[in-house]
Order: C-alpha cells, then sequence, then structure tokens
C-alpha cells in the first residue's frame, strides 16, 4: 500500500474526530514539552557550572598546598624549605606537561590614593598568574617578566579598586597614576575588565535596573557601613585584584619578617603555588611528574598536596546527569501514558471501522496493508503530537527563563530537539502494534457480518 496515502487516511480519521485526538496526543505533548524543558534546563545548568569554574581556572588548575608530613619523617620535617619560587622554577623544566606556573604570595594592605583609601589584598605574582586566574586587561598592560626581573612598582588592579579610589571617575581609567600601597608608591599600569554574572550584564545592556546609581552613573549599593561595594559578590574578589611582580612583592613586604621587636629576616615561602595542566588526558601523570620535582625541592619530605578541581568537576557532572535522568523518567512516564492512550484509541478505531477493514480484504486487501495503514495512523498522531509538544515546550521555556537565574538559563539545542520530537514518533509507532496487528488478523467474513 502506498505510504502517502496511508498518511492522508491517517490524517482524515484524525480530522474527522479532532477533540478525541487531541485529548490521544495530549500525553505526548506534554510528555514532549516536559522531556524537552528538562534538557534544556539542565544544558543550562551545566553551562552555568563550567562557566563558573572557568571563571576560577577550570579543572586544569592544580594548586600545590601544605599537609601533615607522614609519621615516618616527622623527625625531620624541619629540612624541608616549604614552598618556595624554587619549586616553581622547577616546575616549568617540563613544559609538554605544565603550560603555565606562578608563585604567590599574599599581604594584606592599605592602599591610598589622594583623600581616599581601603583595606585590600595585594599579591606578588609571575606574569602567568593572569592566564591561570581567567583575567583579562581591559585597560592598560599586563605584568611582565622585565616587571619581575627588574622588581619595578608597578600593579594592575580591579574595576572595583578604580571605583573605591576615585569614585566619581566615569571612565574608569586610572592609567599612570600612583597610589600608596602600605606606604610603598606603586604606578598603575593596567586594569582588569569588570567580572560579573551573564544575568546582570543581560540586564545591564537591556538598561534595566540593578542597583543605586552613584553620581557618576554606576551601579553601586551600600553595605551596613554605608560605603559603596559591589554587588556581584561572585566575582568581587576577582574585581577588586591587586596585582604587582613577586620580587617587588618580596623586597618590600617580605624582606623582613618581625616577632615582636626581633626580625627573624626574610620570609621567602609562598602562599599558593598554582599551575596549568597542558593536557588534561595525562592529569594523573602530570601530578606524579610535579610530585616527584618537589620532592627534590623539599629534600624528601612529602610536606605538600595537590589541590585540584577533578573531584569539584566529576561531583558537577554527577549532579547533572541525576537531574537529567530524573527529568527522563517522569517525561517518560508522560509519554508512555500518551502511548497508551494511542494504543486505546486505536482499538476504538478498528472497532468503528471492522466493517470497512472487511470490506478492504474481501476485495483482495492483504493483512500486511491493513498492518501498515494503522502503523501509520498511530505514527501520525506521534508525528503531530510531538510537533505540538515542541511548541508547547517554547512557552515553558519562556516561564523557566523568567525564573531561573540569568547564568542557568535554559538552552535550547538542537539534538535535545531531534531526541524528543523522535520519542514522540517512537512513541506513536509502538504504540500502534497491538492495534495494527489485531486488526491484519482479523476475518474477512467476520468482519463483514458486524455491524
Amino acid at each position: 500500500m502506498n505510504l502517502w496515502l496511508s498518511f492522508l487516511v491517517g490524517f482524515k480519521e484524525i480530522w474527522a474526530h479532532k477533540f478525541r485526538s487531541f485529548l490521544t496526543m495530549l500525553g505526548v505533548i506534554l510528555g514532549v514539552a516536559s522531556l524537552l524543558s528538562m534538557f534544556s534546563l539542565t544544558a543550562g545548568m551545566a553551562k552555568g557550572m563550567r562557566e563558573y569554574m572557568t571563571q576560577l581556572g577550570g579543572i586544569e588548575l592544580v594548586g600545590v598546598v601544605k599537609q601533615e608530613v607522614p609519621a615516618e619523617q616527622e623527625y625531620k620535617w624541619e629540612i624541608s624549605p616549604g614552598r618556595t619560587v624554587q619549586d616553581a622554577e622547577a616546575i616549568t623544566k617540563i613544559p609538554h606537561l605544565v603550560s603555565r606556573v606562578t608563585p604567590v604570595v599574599s599581604m594584606g594592605v592599605n592602599v591610598i590614593a589622594g583623600p581616599e583609601n581601603f583595606k585590600g589584598e595585594a599579591v606578588g605574582i609571575w606574569p602567568d598568574y593572569l592566564p591561570i586566574n581567567k583575567h583579562n586587561v581591559a585597560v592598560g598592560r599586563s605584568l611582565t617578566w622585565l616587571d619581575v626581573e627588574q622588581a619595578r612598582h608597578v600593579c594592575v588592579v580591579g574595576r572595583l579598586v578604580v571605583d573605591k579610589l576615585w569614585p566619581d571617575r566615569p571612565d574608569y581609567n586610572a592609567i599612570g597614576e600612583t597610589v600608596l600601597i602600605s606606604q610603598r608608591p606603586f604606578k598603575i599600569v593596567g586594569i582588569f575588565e569588570f567580572y560579573e554574572r551573564e544575568e546582570d550584564k543581560r540586564r545591564r545592556e537591556l538598561g534595566l535596573p540593578q542597583g543605586v546609581k552613584s553620581a557618576s552613573g554606576r551601579i553601586r549599593s551600600s553595605n551596613s557601613s554605608g560605603r559603596s561595594s559591589s554587588r556581584f559578590t561572585a566575582f568581587t574578589r576577582k574585581n577588586s585584584t591587586i596585582v604587582m611582580p613577586i620580587s617587588t612583592a618580596f623586597y618590600e613586604f617580605k624582606s623582613a619578617n618581625m616577632v615582636g621587636k626581633e626580625d627573624q629576616g626574610p620570609n621567602y615561602t609562598l602562599d599558593q603555588l598554582l599551575f596549568q595542566v597542558a593536557d588534561t588526558n595525562r592529569f594523573h601523570e602530570t601530578l606524579d611528574r610535579v610530585g616527584d620535582l618537589l620532592r627534590v625541592t623539599h629534600r624528601g619530605i612529602d610536606d605538600f598536596g595537590f589541590d585540584t578541581r577533578e573531584e569539584w568537576f566529576d561531583r558537577i557532572e554527577e549532579n547533572i546527569r541525576s537531574v537529567r535522568a530524573s527529568g527522563s523518567i517522569i517525561a517518560g512516564i508522560s509519554l508512555l501514558v500518551g502511548g497508551i492512550g494511542i494504543t486505546n484509541i486505536m482499538l476504538a478505531s478498528i472497532t468503528e471501522r471492522i466493517r470497512e477493514i472487511g470490506v478492504r480484504r474481501a476485495v483482495g486487501a492483504k493483512g500486511r496493508d491493513i498492518f501498515i495503514q494503522i502503523i501509520v495512523e498511530s505514527a501520525v498522531i506521534g508525528v503531530i503530537g510531538g510537533l505540538l509538544g515542541l511548541v508547547a515546550s517554547l512557552g515553558v521555556m519562556k516561564i523557566l527563563v523568567a525564573i531561573s537565574p540569568g547564568e542557568n538559563a535554559p538552552i535550547l539545542e538542537l539534538n535535545n530537539v531531534i531526541i524528543s520530537f523522535s520519542f514522540a514518533v517512537v512513541i506513536g509507532t509502538v504504540s500502534g502494534i497491538y492495534p495494527a496487528f489485531k486488526a491484519a488478523h482479523i476475518e474477512p467474513i467476520e468482519a463483514l457480518r458486524y455491524g
């Protein structure tokens, strides 16, 4: 039998019983809408989590951290110098495994520019610190190796630093300005871009209100002390960054270690040691190789460990898979109910058309022709239900976009659309198998006698 003719007959049958057919499709429509919405919501969640993780350095970022020495090494732990610049220099000798590395020292500082001042944190770093932590310079330049070698008094600062020191400067351009960092003069050579959530960025671009505007037109809010502060708390730390060459930080802030009134001498240990894995497929190999190098620089003492994002990343992926599986089960139940409805309506249709089936068999139609006809009609219900389900999912998506955080807003992906629609077609087709089998085995004489 011609498939196109079967399709037209099926569509005609659906159109002849519009309300009944719509009720039959309703389960499929809701199933497809819920399935596609669930796929889109989990895709948005995954994107938001991965972007946030990327802002913090990504899975390839590894930190070398202090840890307790093994019991068998407790008697000689003092021979280890701890984390030092020598550790970073040793790690740079395996560029095929490690793409970037930076030692980090942190200092609590008081920053002054004219009448304005605030207490914050400054870090001494190598230039690799910026790409490792996903910092981008918006104005001016980044730190260079020449700055480190010559221990220059230069720094790159975040936008919140400029906002606090020059609150009425609308262009945020403080390049060339000199600030006092704990009474040491530093020249600002670069300013980082402003980091914010996607939702806040979208609202700002659309001109929607985000907070209280200052006289300069900046979006600001107030804390309990009444001083202005950024409302973008997730990125406050990055926006408040002050970075300088690590050599300058050592000479200016670490060259003396005062205990009471006694100078204990320079303190050149690091507060952080970060590196970036070149190839995540060789992640564990890289950790093993770096561990071997650090045992040499630490004189055989295992007083260090690795802080990785691997477990965090795996946990995120596991949570996403769990949400997707739960949503799929719920949507699958809805589709199953829709399939049962299709089976029921096709059985009713066969009962109504049994004499027609008998006539067709009597004039030469074969059982497989009847089987194909019923299967095609059932598939047509699935196709139309799937298409209506895709349309319904657009309405559900608008609701989800309105109530979801901007960074986790649902994302409509083509492969998820295809999967959701395919499920509807498969459910429609499979649901017609039993009615089609039953119709194909109706005896012509009995069918003609019916009614």
